[in-house]
């Protein structure tokens, strides 16, 4: 069985692992999600993550396809009470094809509550029980792009106010659509920010923040951690394998068929100079203690205090195998200190 955690302050109880779903819809067919929903959900985990946007990479076509396949499983099995379902509204975007009429993506009540209801649907259900902010409405540096956006910030800046925001999900919980809220690729301004507007009565208090977060991107710990831990909001993790490339299968330049990187092209937060010589240190100690590597690096990540959840995803239900199975990989003090050691000497090569 898998460990319970709380959900910040939310009395929910969430697995220390939770199912990610985001190829559901590109790289795996419906039949394939529900064989990785069985097979999870059967041996004990109770949260699953998806988005209005999956599956990835984001197109037209394929936009809410994962929410489809969740919703059929959960009509087709029942005991919809038993799993915590979470969702995540777009934040700031240009794609035409995510609101009605071409209009851009927004944190407004408008925008949020049109989401909310797609994804009601598609889940096949009443409620869902944790609602994400996919990212912010204001500018910032998202998916390993670097601080350099932080160089010459909008003035005026137009975002969406982080009361206003926080407000529209107060009354879609009020009417009993979400549950709880959470926050997604945050900052630790922005966190705070969130934290003050429910204290100061604009809406929910956050439960969970879902970051990027593993051996080579460990910028979660300068300043969020503390936030964490202090203020009782959880951090769901995500990208525990770094994209895959901390399993060590596109070391070298490797492309192996099918994966996602070979696929679509999109590892470039994962390959950046320094990025491959860590990874390499990491795969030799594994080695030398004898474990899997990606088992290794997921059982760093769940083992971390200030972590609600990690994010597991897997495109074959062997990968899943291996990643349910990291929940019995222990990180014991001395693989600890090892880990620490090559993390001063790699700090961060792919935030």
């Amino acid at each position: 069985m898998f460990e319970k955690r709380k959900l910040g302050r939310t009395g929910l109880d969430v697995t220390s692992i939770c199912l990610g779903t985001m190829t559901w819809g590109q790289q795996n067919t419906e039949a394939e999600g529900h064989a990785q929903l069985d097979l999870a959900i059967g041996r004990g985990i109770n949260f699953i993550d998806t988005a209005e946007m999956y599956s990835i990479p984001p197109k037209a076509e394929t936009q809410g396809s994962t929410e489809r396949i969740i919703g059929t499983w959960l009509k087709s099995r029942g005991g919809r009470e038993r799993i915590v379902v979470a969702s995540k509204v777009s934040g700031r975007s240009s794609n035409d094809w995510l609101r009605p009429g071409g209009k851009p993506a927004r944190l407004d009540e408008g925008n949020i509550r049109y989401a909310v209801e797609g994804s009601l649907k598609r889940l096949q259900t009443d409620y869902i029980d944790l609602y994400q902010l996919h990212w912010p409405d204001r500018v910032v540096s998202l998916f390993g792009a670097g601080g350099n956006v932080f160089r010459d910030l909008p003035r005026p800046d137009d975002s969406v106010p982080i009361a206003d925001t926080l407000g529209a999900l107060g009354r879609l919980v009020e009417e009993g659509k979400i549950r709880h809220v959470g926050l997604s690729n945050e900052t630790p301004w922005g966190t705070m920010r969130f934290l003050a507007a429910a204290e100061a009565g604009h809406g929910p208090r956050i439960a969970a923040i879902q970051n990027s977060y593993n051996l080579i991107n460990r910028n979660y710990e300068l300043g969020l951690a503390e936030i964490g831990l202090r203020e009782d909001v959880g951090l769901l993790a995500y990208s525990p394998l770094g994209q895959g490339y901390l399993t060590g299968k596109y070391q070298g330049g490797a492309r192996p068929a099918g994966a996602r990187s070979t696929l679509f092209n999109r590892g470039q937060r994962y390959e950046k100079p320094g990025v491959a010589t860590a990874i390499d240190a990491y795969l030799a100690l594994a080695r030398e203690f004898g474990l899997d590597p990606a088992q290794m690096a997921l059982a760093f990540v769940t083992s971390r205090k200030f972590v609600a959840s990690n994010i597991i995803g897997a495109t074959s239900i062997a990968q899943l195998e291996t990643a349910l199975a990291s929940a019995d990989v222990a990180i014991t003090p001395e693989l600890e200190d090892r880990i620490d050691a090559i993390h001063q000497v790699h700090q961060n090569p792919a935030p």
